[in-house]
C-alpha cells in the first residue's frame, strides 16, 4: 500500500508480532527470534521520531515477557495483546497516544487482520508483513525533519505513559494530580536551533492546529529575523521528565493589534491545560506592549477543541476573513486567569 500524496507522516507503526515480527506463535510454545529486516526498520524509524506500538492476539504477560526476553520490548510505547478485534486495539493505541488514527500505520501478516482495520479504520494505513524491510523507504514514513527530539520522542512517550499509571493510580483527583505534576512551562523567542523543530511541529501536529497553516524552515527563519514578527515557542517539564518543545505561536504585528496567525500546541500535552497557559500569556504580553489581542482560526474537521480552548481564553469571534474566524480580546476586559497548575518562565517576546 502506498499513501496519498496530501496524507500526514506517520507518526506510529503499530505492529502484530507472530509470524511479523517473528516466525512462529509464542503462545504455542515457539520461542522465536524476531527477523532482523524487523529490527532494522524498529531502529530506523525510532530514529525518524515515529513510534513503535503493539496490536496482536494471544496473552499479553506472554507476549510482554518474550519481548523482554528478547530485548525488544523498550522499543513500543504502547502494547494492546489479547483477543479482540485488531482495528478496537489500533483506536485504544491512537487514543493512549494522543494521536490521531491517520497518522497510524499497521503491519500484519494476515489479510484477513489487514482488511479488518482497514474496513473499520480506513484511514489507518494497513501494510502486509512482507514489505517491513522497504518500510523506511516509503514516503509516509519519510518526516521532512529529523531533530534531536525525534531522535528521543520514544522516551518522551514512554515518560508520558508512566504518568498515566501514575494519574490511574492518583486517589486524589485530577486536579490533585496536575498539582502534584510541578509543571513549568518556558516561553521564548525561536532561535535557529529550534527552527526544525518548530516547522516539524506545524506539519505534525493537526488537532491543536488554529489555522492549519505548515512553515518550512527557511519560512520561519524570515519570519524570526522579522521586526513585524514573533515566533515564539513553548516547552514544558514535569517531575517526570521533559516534554520537550510542544508549542508555537507565529504573531503579527499590524499597526496596533498582535495578530495570532497560527498557535499550535503537541497533543502529548492536550490533557495538561498547556493550551489555556500558552493563549492567557500571549494576551498578557499583546496587553503589556499596549496592541489588542486578535487571533486567526481557519475551522477543520479535528481543530474544534482548540477553538473552545481559545474562546475560555478571552477570545470572542468579531468577523470573517475569507475562510478565516477573526477572533478578538476586548482590551477593556480583564482576560480570564490561566490554570494555576503551570509556572511560567517567560522570555523576551
Amino acid at each position: 500500500m502506498t499513501a496519498a500524496a496530501d496524507a500526514p507522516t506517520v507518526k506510529c507503526l503499530v505492529w502484530d508480532l507472530d509470524d511479523t515480527l517473528w516466525d512462529g506463535v509464542v503462545l504455542e510454545g515457539d520461542d522465536p527470534a524476531p527477523f532482523p529486516p524487523a529490527l532494522d526498520t524498529l531502529a530506523e524509524l525510532d530514529r525518524r521520531g515515529i513510534l513503535h506500538a503493539v496490536a496482536s492476539r494471544g496473552e499479553h504477560d506472554v507476549a510482554h515477557q518474550h519481548l523482554t526476553a528478547r530485548e525488544v520490548a523498550d522499543w513500543f510505547c504502547a502494547m494492546e495483546v489479547g483477543w479482540g478485534t485488531k482495528s478496537a486495539a489500533v483506536r485504544r493505541i491512537a487514543e493512549a497516544l494522543n494521536i490521531g488514527l491517520d497518522t497510524i500505520a499497521f503491519v500484519d501478516n494476515d489479510p484477513v487482520e489487514r482488511a479488518e482495520v482497514a474496513s473499520e479504520l480506513p484511514m489507518v494505513r494497513c501494510y502486509p508483513a512482507a514489505e517491513v524491510a522497504q518500510l523506511p523507504e516509503y514516503p509516509e514514513f519519510r518526516p521532512e525533519h529529523i531533530t534531536a527530539e525525534a531522535t528521543g520522542r520514544r522516551r518522551l512517550y514512554q515518560a508520558e505513559w508512566q504518568r498515566r499509571q501514575a494519574e490511574e493510580e492518583y486517589t486524589e483527583g485530577r486536579q490533585a494530580f496536575l498539582d502534584s505534576l510541578d509543571l513549568v512551562m518556558e516561553l521564548r523567542p525561536a532561535t535557529e536551533e529550534d527552527l526544525a523543530r518548530a516547522s516539524e511541529l506545524t506539519v505534525r501536529t493537526h488537532q491543536l492546529n488554529s489555522t492549519g497553516l505548515t512553515y518550512d524552515i527557511d519560512e520561519l527563519r524570515r519570519l524570526s529575523s522579522s521586526p513585524d514578527h514573533q515566533v515564539r515557542l513553548a516547552t514544558l517539564r514535569d517531575r517526570f521528565g521533559d516534554y520537550g518543545i510542544i508549542g508555537l505561536a507565529v504573531t503579527a504585528l499590524v499597526g496596533r493589534d498582535a495578530v495570532l496567525r497560527l498557535m499550535l500546541m503537541s497533543c502529548r500535552v492536550a490533557s495538561r491545560g498547556a493550551g489555556s497557559v500558552l493563549l492567557h500569556h500571549l494576551i498578557q504580553q499583546a496587553l503589556a506592549a499596549g496592541r489588542r489581542p486578535v487571533a486567526h482560526f481557519i475551522p477543520t474537521a479535528v481543530n474544534r477543541n482548540l477553538l473552545v480552548t481559545m474562546r475560555f481564553a478571552g477570545y470572542e469571534a468579531t468577523g470573517t476573513d475569507e475562510e478565516r474566524l477573526v477572533l478578538t480580546v476586548d482590551p477593556e476586559r480583564p482576560p480570564r486567569k490561566a490554570p494555576g497548575h503551570i509556572r511560567v518562565i517567560a522570555g523576551a517576546a
